[in-house]
């Protein structure tokens, strides 16, 4: 008689998932044939404790949502309290909201590729690599706003402070050596073998799956949508600049590695072009620090290196939100995950998850 399938916990603190989640596997010897995603081990009832803060106040949680990417947080938050209070930003303000959000994809990005190769049972070098990247970058948030991690820099109407004098020449050395780092990564790490035979027809996600399931950013783009915020509903300064939006067209592990690699070159454009054009002009909008917004609600949204990031913000005309809500794309794409891993090995579940670059503290808020 064949054996009864048996559960495997992993997690919550397996090495490779990306965080504090447990994945519950049901097995036929190496092969998965169920899968439940166990979350809320991050859950700090944020959205609740926004409701008790003001506005602005609330910047620094969206600091401890997507952690490896907080420009983007902030961003994304700032815009919706700015589109239910009618708040318009500054020029100079929305070219530096780009500047900072671009260097933040490259970074996070980076961990995402460099953590990925590792996944994939590679080698470290390639992590090694892509901390260098990202570190000169946090070095450019520590000057301009000193911190590195958790940044809280955007402001409601702008940003909290105009960049010193050394960041130019900072930048412009930054981005001026990307492309060839970046040509050094494509060929040391698109052909490899290591990652070829994991990655490559492993947790293939087809277009339609991934509509159906509400996925963004990479992990659609992968599956052949060609679908970005940045283009389709532009915010801050986006529409000032060009790019393209690249795309896979398998869907599977290896064309969510090879979109994010696409993505990095991508922004490295923009933030030639962003550079090129900082205009002169003040930073931010005087605002009192206890704002109370005309009652209403508004919802605004960001590409965030992870896919689409919203907050829905509801005002009863006092100075904190009456209710607070975040549409986190690490916990919409993670949702992907059963379907990815049913009829795979562990192994090949370790390397999807991967794949999918999740941050729990934006899964659970």
């Amino acid at each position: 008689m064949p054996a009864e399938p048996y559960i495997v916990n992993i997690g919550p603190q397996h090495p490779s998932t990306h965080g504090v989640f447990r994945m519950r596997v049901a097995l036929d010897g190496e092969r998965i044939v169920d899968a439940d995603m166990v979350m809320g081990y991050l859950h700090r009832s944020m959205e609740k404790l926004a409701e008790e803060r003001t506005y602005t106040q609330n910047i620094p949680f969206t600091d401890r949502t997507d952690y490896l990417s907080a420009m983007n947080s902030n961003l994304a938050y700032c815009l919706a309290v700015e589109k239910l209070a009618g708040v318009e930003v500054p020029e100079r303000a929305q070219v530096l909201r780009v500047i900072f959000a671009e260097l933040q994809r490259i970074a996070s990005h980076s961990m995402a590729l460099g953590t990925f190769v590792n996944d994939c049972g590679a080698w470290q070098t390639p992590l090694m690599y892509m901390f260098r990247e990202r570190e000169r970058i946090l070095d450019l948030f520590e000057m301009t706003c000193g911190a590195r991690l958790t940044v809280n820099y955007m402001r409601i109407g702008g940003v909290s402070f105009d960049v010193p004098d050394e960041f130019m020449p900072a930048a412009l050395s930054i981005v001026g050596e990307l492309p060839q780092r970046i040509a050094e990564y494509e060929e040391m790490l698109l052909e490899n073998e290591i990652i070829l035979a994991r990655a490559r027809g492993i947790g293939v996600l087809t277009a339609d799956q991934a509509i159906n399931a509400s996925a963004s950013g990479p992990i659609l783009r992968a599956s052949g949508v060609a679908w970005d915020i940045r283009k389709a509903d532009p915010y801050a300064a986006y529409n000032q600049f060009e790019f393209d939006i690249p795309v896979g067209t398998h869907g599977d592990c290896y064309d969510r590695f090879a979109v994010r690699m696409a993505e990095v070159r991508q922004s490295v454009r923009i933030l030639e072009q962003a550079l090129d054009v900082l205009p002169e002009g003040p930073v931010n909008v005087g605002l009192p620090l206890a704002m109370r917004p005309e009652p209403g609600e508004a919802y605004a949204r960001i590409e965030s290196p992870r896919g689409e990031l919203g907050f829905y913000l509801v005002s009863d005309g006092g100075p904190a939100p009456y209710r607070f809500h975040i549409r986190s794309p690490s916990y919409i794409n993670l949702t992907a995950m059963k379907d990815l891993v049913v009829g795979l090995s562990v192994a090949d579940s370790i390397v999807i998850l991967g794949s999918i670059d999740i941050v729990v503290g934006e899964v659970d808020r």
